[in-house]
């Protein structure tokens, strides 16, 4: 069976009402696709630090109830999840205030477990990250990071990579550029839009973008509810089925994400992939926060 990790953060989620009530969660880019891979039916483990926190506890259970492996998650005393406030308006679309610059998981790359960590990459089939995974590190984390992704490619294991990029999390865009190109460089698999790349290489997005594609299988989003699909001598669009009522966009790229994963990891083709990674993205957005419930996931399976 193939076995994918995901690295990054999860953080308390409140979610904002119309009514101006709010209501209590979880959730963060790369543990939203860990969750939805579990739900797919795929081994996933999440990596990432918490505090001792009666809300970091209720994480770690919340993960395991879903099937996502937790023993390479650290807990430092003392220290916290960040937290961040999601509010929609009339059409779905969100925005995000965060509190998180104290949050244990960017300590991650810098504490005694980390070479623990790090040589565990190793066994994993696919080590999946973001952009947003990238900006929780300063120089020499990232660096460590970069270090343990080669090492483990060296061992056969497959990245991927979504672009995912939030400019608050980044000192600059310098900074930020020479850290997507590292990425972008040692991934297999990379999830991107011009919305996310435009902001950071300006008109030479295409270029950064077209020069992974001898290595990488790209999967862009359109401003269609569609995606490109780029592999090989493969150029496809594929169309997504109109959803109706969208209430809240949060997660619909990691959840497609997921399902395109489940389904290309076990052989299936791009076209069906990218099918997958629509269905189970459609019935995200027809729900508020970032984990729907179990009985709203739709009837598919990874194959």
């Amino acid at each position: 069976m193939t076995r994918i990790v995901c690295i990054g953060e999860c953080m308390i989620e409140l979610r904002e009402g119309t009514d101006g009530h709010v209501s209590r969660g979880y959730g963060g880019d790369t543990l939203n696709t860990a969750v939805y891979l579990a739900r797919l039916g795929v081994s996933v483990d999440y990596i990432t630090a918490l505090g001792d926190d009666p809300w970091s506890d209720e994480m770690i259970c919340g993960w395991q109830a879903e099937g996502v492996g937790t023993t390479q998650v650290v807990r430092m005393p003392g220290r916290l999840p960040g937290l961040y406030v999601i509010q929609t308006d009339a059409s779905g679309e969100r925005r995000f205030s965060y509190w998180r610059d104290s949050a244990a998981a960017r300590s991650l790359f810098d504490l005694p477990e980390t070479p623990t960590i790090c040589n565990a990459f190793e066994s994993y089939d696919l080590l999946y990250l973001s952009g947003v995974t990238l900006s929780l590190y300063g120089e020499a984390g990232r660096q460590r990071l970069f270090d343990s992704v080669d090492s483990a490619r060296q061992k056969g294991c497959r990245i991927a990579f979504d672009t995912n990029f939030r400019p608050r999390g980044w000192p600059g865009l310098p900074t930020a550029r020479d850290a997507y190109k590292q990425a972008l460089e040692r991934s297999d698999f990379i999830f991107t839009s011009n919305e996310d790349l435009e902001p950071l290489f300006g008109d030479q997005a295409t270029h950064e973008l077209l020069a992974c594609r001898t290595t990488a299988e790209l999967v862009i989003k359109t401003p269609e509810p569609a995606c490109r699909v780029l592999v090989g001598q493969t150029d496809i669009i594929v169309a997504a089925d109109p959803v109706d009522a969208v209430v809240d966009t949060t997660a619909a790229g990691d959840s497609f994400a997921a399902g395109y994963l489940a389904v290309r990891m076990s052989g299936a083709t791009p076209s069906a992939a990218a099918r997958h990674g629509h269905r189970i993205a459609g019935a995200v957005v027809r729900h508020r926060g970032a984990i729907i419930p179990r009985i709203a996931m739709p009837d598919v399976q990874a194959g």
